[in-house]
């Protein structure tokens, strides 16, 4: 009997926990399992046999239930990449050594792109060296919702469903006084402008919030934007602006690139932030009305007490698919969301090769943008909108929501 390990990896979500919660449940229920652990920082707690007992921390399913609904990454992250193997064989040596002196033959890996880089390099390394003893999978995370082969991602319904509250509430503050004024609020997604598209679902009958929307799918023009800006203003007193945190110019920069400071993470990702910031000073200098930036962070990926019931649910489902079809012999594919209708919502879950999803960026389709580049069609609503259905019920404790720690 071989024993199971998870691990997650780069940034958190609401949902990744989710997602190895339904890994745990398929671990427990498996006769073909013996023991699930869990490394600690992603494939970093591989190398370094940094491993935690997850069926015996969560045996009961209360414990189980409370992991699922907790934010963040429970076991730790990681933004490790793994080199090609050709270049240094040493580290997938030392994974396949570790792995087997624990007797793991089902490993299951969380996260995104870079993630997905990862379980690609070890399977192939696996497939190429004739290991057939241990079988790698994929299960999908990302609050950028930019994973190839894959409808959507786990944490994206509920990023989504965070941000339309956001604004949602934003738009209740800024309509309290009669004075001309701009709120821009910088909204994640690197390269992907899903996140920000979101925004609309903050739109009601009676009031139409955010007035504009710009993602990083289109080329940004501050010109343009000024004038945008200005119309807007004609027509209301109040204007929210969502724009996406990676909006570029005509010669491919990222807008306001110099207020940033240039450092890049161990995938050569910039760190991006500071564009609501330089276009509240534009706004400023340039209109002159009141403005604001707001930021909303890491909130984006972290605020539990705004989970979308869909995406838990779906979260958890992935991971179990992953695990079980690693059980069945399954190896160097992920698990994927294929969306069946809108009315009603249907989906199922499948599985699709990692050659294709691996440092690959899904965007959202240039026909889902209107041709002026400032706000979204009707199209990318449909499909935003049952994403984030459902709530879920979060437990309390002394008046703030209860989570598990390891």
């Amino acid at each position: 009997m071989k024993n199971l390990l998870v691990a997650q990896s780069g940034g958190p979500s609401a949902a990744i926990n989710a997602t190895i919660t339904g890994v745990i449940d398929a671990g427990l229920e498996s006769k073909e399992v013996g023991h699930v652990y869990g490394a600690l920082h992603g494939i970093k707690g591989v190398l370094n046999e940094n491993f935690v007992m997850l069926d015996e921390i969560f045996e009961s399913k209360e414990k189980r239930n409370l992991l699922a609904v907790t934010p963040a990454a429970a076991l730790g992250s990681c933004r490790w990449k793994l080199k090609d193997p050709k270049e240094n064989a040493a580290e997938f040596e030392k994974i396949i050594k570790v792995l087997r002196k624990n007797q793991i033959g089902y490993f299951i890996y969380t996260g995104g792109n870079d993630s997905m880089d990862t379980v690609h390099k070890l399977s192939e390394y696996c497939k190429e060296h004739g290991i057939d003893d241990i079988k790698v999978m994929g299960a999908p995370k990302t609050i950028d919702n930019d994973l190839g082969e894959t409808d959507h991602c786990p944490g994206f319904g509920s990023a989504a469903k965070f941000i339309a509250t956001a604004f949602t509430e934003i738009g209740c503050d800024s309509f309290v006084y009669d004075v001309p004024s701009v709120t821009i609020v910088e909204v994640m997604g690197r390269n992907a402008g899903w996140l920000t598209a979101s925004a609309a679902l903050a739109r009601t009958e009676q009031r139409r919030i955010p007035q504009l929307i710009y993602l990083c799918e289109k080329v940004f023009d501050e010109e343009r934007f000024l004038s945008d800006v200005r119309e807007a203003l004609k027509k209301e007193n109040n204007i929210i602006i969502a724009v996406s945190e990676g909006v570029k110019d005509a010669q491919g920069h990222y807008v306001g690139e110099e207020t940033k400071s240039g450092k890049e993470d161990a995938f050569g990702h910039k760190y991006l932030s500071g564009i609501g910031k330089y276009l509240e000073g534009l706004v400023g200098e340039k209109i002159g009305c009141k403005v604001r930036s707001v930021e909303l962070n890491v909130l984006q990926r972290c605020a539990g007490y705004m989970l979308s019931e869909t995406d838990i649910m779906e979260s958890r489902n992935l991971g179990a698919f992953a695990a079980i079809s690693a059980v069945r012999g399954e190896s160097g594919k992920m698990s994927v969301i294929e969306r069946i209708s809108n009315h009603p919502y249907q989906v199922k879950i499948k599985l699709a090769d990692l050659d294709k999803i691996a440092n690959y960026e899904k965007t959202v389709p240039l026909e889902w943008i209107t041709e002026d580049g400032k706000d979204i069609k009707e199209e990318l609503m449909e499909y935003l909108t049952p994403l984030i259905q459902g709530e879920v019920k979060i437990p309390y404790e002394n008046g703030v929501p209860k989570h598990f720690i390891l």
